[in-house]
């Protein structure tokens, strides 16, 4: 029922069905939505209708499954895995031992109705927000009124009025569990929209604006640049959609040759023929991020890839460039929430 496949760098894969990606290797992140992540190891990671996923790295080995039935679906609890508000929806199939075997073993349609079972009561489990059974359905009740009406100029009352208050003040409790309120969840919802219209269309922006329910095109430009620091126009010509050049992929080859010894902006920026100034934006423009954490998780990827193979902290924090190992160790707890050591125990586990 997987299916393998090798990314291209850069290229933008369109979801048209409900999707299960399990990522086991790769150096750099991978972009959802505008978003990077970097932290997608031993994750599955669900993506539904509508969305895109980018891989900023020509080395990701992926298996990826398309559920056919769509009814299950429509259960509420499911929504849990696909409804992403302020991160990328996951399972960590690290603490699932069994929600791995039912993966390695699919043969039936029966068996992906069980991934989906699985999948929402570890999701549970692992219960991001702190939050009961009930309060998750009242917020993603929530998030899926603004899904169908965000372009409508909908209010946070008549939002919250859609749903019922439940026993809840509904504001106050997406606030405490998740750390945004509703008025930002309708905003980025729009937000997120308006640059997928902006990226992946020919539609001018004028047309975008009244798509998005702005009545005054020049209201929605400034809106725009003051939330992405780029006019419209820009935007769209910053990512390149149709014309993926090179660029990503020649940076991220100096960050795999390099990145042990050489750490500045400068040094990259005289590889690639730029100013640094140069570089750091266009790093911002094209990928989403800065080269600094580019670097720092390459970095990570390489302390664990070598971790895996059972080299010596001294000698991989030497090979890194560090002065003394518990640099290295400072400096990989801090980007991991683990030391290398613990880190290691996990693998042999």
């Amino acid at each position: 029922m997987f299916t393998k496949f090798t990314p291209e760098i850069n290229k933008v894969y369109f979801i048209n069905q409900y999707t299960l990606f399990q990522i086991f290797s790769g150096s750099g992140g991978i972009q959802v939505d505008f978003k990077n992540y970097f932290d997608w190891q031993n994750k599955a990671i669900y993506l539904e209708k509508g969305q895109y996923i980018k891989f900023l790295s020509n080395d990701f080995s992926v298996l990826k499954m398309e559920f056919p039935n769509e009814m299950i679906f429509k259960n509420k609890e499911v929504r849990v895995l696909f409804k992403h508000l302020i991160s990328l929806g996951y399972i960590n199939f690290d603490t699932s031992h069994y929600f791995q075997k039912v993966i390695d073993q699919i043969t039936s349609n029966q068996q992906i109705d069980n991934i989906i079972d699985i999948s929402t009561k570890q999701w549970y489990y692992q219960n991001p927000f702190q939050a009961n059974k009930e309060e998750y359905q009242i917020i993603f009740d929530t998030k899926d009124v603004i899904d169908e009406q965000y372009s409508s100029n909908i209010s946070n009352r008549e939002i919250i009025a859609c749903i019922g208050e439940k026993g809840y003040n509904i504001q106050s409790l997406i606030k405490r569990k998740i750390g945004v309120s509703v008025n930002s969840l309708l905003s980025n919802k729009k937000l997120l929209e308006s640059k997928k219209e902006i990226a992946f269309t020919d539609k001018s922006i004028k047309e975008i604006s009244y798509d998005m329910g702005y009545n005054d095109p020049a209201y929605f430009n400034r809106v725009f640049k003051n939330n992405v620091g780029k006019n419209p126009i820009q935007f769209r010509k910053d990512f390149d959609y149709k014309n993926r050049d090179l660029f990503s992929q020649n940076i991220i080859e100096l960050l795999q040759q390099y990145h042990t010894k050489e750490r500045t902006l400068e040094f990259y920026a005289s590889k690639m023929n730029l100013t640094p100034k140069a570089l750091s934006k266009k790093v911002k423009d094209k990928m989403q991020t800065s080269l600094g954490k580019l670097i720092r998780y390459q970095m990570i990827d390489t302390s664990k890839l070598m971790l895996s193979q059972n080299l010596s902290i001294k000698d991989i924090s030497l090979e890194m460039g560090f002065e003394e190992p518990n640099h290295f160790s400072n400096f990989f707890r801090h980007y991991t929430g683990e030391s290398p050591s613990q880190f290691k125990t996990s693998i042999v586990s």
